[in-house]
């Protein structure tokens, strides 16, 4: 096969794998009622099964990140997604909320562990240190639409049981593990195993070299810029009841304008790596303007008329949608640009990783906080913090680009 051709198809694969095997551990999201009635269980204990998870993962990210640097990418994500296949049909036939409190604890290992600093290593990999920005926006489009597959096959699977609502849950638990499997296969066929073990071998790797590189300034820096780019990808869609309690416009309409921000917008990731690579030929670069814009959109939405129909306003709230997809689909390809070695990408993104997701947790508790003490003013405090949030990350992000551009005048 033609080297161009599989490095492509290589990240395409990269990227359905990514996209289906978060499936069945944020399962709720999609199929909160089915579940919970599937399980017989309660709010609560719907809401620990996701707390489990969450909690173990961010205790394996550094570890796994380690490992990940230690071990063929290949392998890893081979085992990983077929491990993540046969927990799902393990869960699919039992439904027994004891047993999966600790399947969840499983999903821990078999998605988060090394699995994840192993696939944004791999898509590192793949692309040479110009292309990093694109390769990262190919395989954030193709996560995001094979995700948006995979729901939309188990939905369909599910509603083939009609009122039979266990049934339909099993259904679409199935249909997650069929995904996972087919992902393994895509990367046993596609993947060139040894190739990218040796383009990543740059040098021999040891635990001291991991402990020294945690003690340097730049990566933590980097873990507050992926932290900007994934609290701006996350939290657009408070757009979504913003619309619905500020603007008055309906919750059907809202939807919609949402399902084009999550979704379709996901097109968009490729062209924010182009601006990276070929225009700005500097994905830091790109980061400071990218965030400068989201700063400014998120100013602008508090400054809206206040008679502005809700057409235009959902409109409007298109323009940081679109700025946080491609902004976001390439903090990863950073790295290079904080002189991060190819060897210890994985322990990077580990670290990374347990900043970068904090708004998963912080963030959510301080909306919400907000929203229940001041109803819909608590907008106010949302939007002027993430435009905070956004200055930060384009100060970090011109850092990062000066002292890049400095050391390439040292070589």
């Amino acid at each position: 096969m033609n080297a161009k051709l599989r490095k492509y198809i290589t990240i395409i694969a990269l990227g359905i794998s990514g996209g289906a095997i978060y499936f069945l551990p944020y399962i709720k999201y999609v199929f909160y009622d089915a579940q919970v009635q599937a399980m017989g269980i309660n709010n609560t204990q719907a809401a620990f099964m996701i707390s489990v998870y969450g909690i173990i993962n961010s205790i394996l990210y550094i570890p796994g990140g380690i490992l990940a640097d230690k071990f063929n990418p290949k392998k890893v994500l081979i085992i990983s997604l077929s491990a993540t296949g046969a927990l799902a049909l393990l869960y699919a036939f039992t439904f027994n909320y004891t047993l999966s409190l600790f399947i969840w604890a499983g999903l821990s290992l078999s998605t988060a562990f090394i699995f994840w600093s192993s696939l944004m290593k791999a898509v590192r990999l793949v692309g040479t240190e110009q292309e990093q920005g694109f390769m990262y926006g190919i395989y954030y489009a193709c996560n995001g639409i094979s995700a948006a597959i995979v729901q939309s096959l188990a939905l369909i699977a599910s509603n083939s049981a009609g009122d039979d609502i266990v049934t339909g849950f099993f259904r679409a638990v199935v249909v997650g593990a069929v995904a996972v499997f087919v992902a393994a296969l895509l990367i046993i066929i596609f993947m060139d195993g040894k190739a990218e073990e040796a383009e990543g071998e740059d040098g021999k790797f040891n635990f001291k070299d991991a402990a020294i590189l945690l003690r340097k300034p730049i990566i933590w820096i980097f873990a507050i810029i992926v932290m900007v780019g994934y609290g701006y990808y996350s939290c657009v869609s408070y757009f979504t009841p913003y619309l619905t309690e500020v603007k008055g416009i309906s919750a059907t309409a809202s939807g919609a304008v949402s399902i084009v921000r999550n979704y379709v917008f996901l097109l968009l990731s490729p062209i924010g790596g182009l601006i990276a690579d070929k225009v700005l030929k500097s994905t830091s670069k790109w980061l400071a303007v990218g965030f400068t814009a989201l700063a400014a959109t998120f100013i602008g939405v508090l400054v809206l008329p206040s008679d502005i129909s809700g057409t235009a306003a959902s409109i409007y709230t298109l323009l940081p949608g679109a700025l946080a997809m491609m902004t976001y689909s390439v903090v990863f390809s950073t790295l290079s640009e904080c002189g991060i070695s190819r060897a210890m990408t994985g322990t990077a993104i580990g670290l990374a990783s347990i900043i970068g997701y904090l708004p998963d947790t912080i963030y959510t508790l301080l909306f919400g906080k907000w929203l229940d003490q001041h109803g819909g003013a608590g907008y106010i405090y949302i939007f002027t913090f993430l435009a905070a949030s956004g200055v930060v990350g384009a100060i970090l992000s011109i850092y990062v680009y000066h002292k890049n551009k400095k050391y390439k005048q040292q070589i």
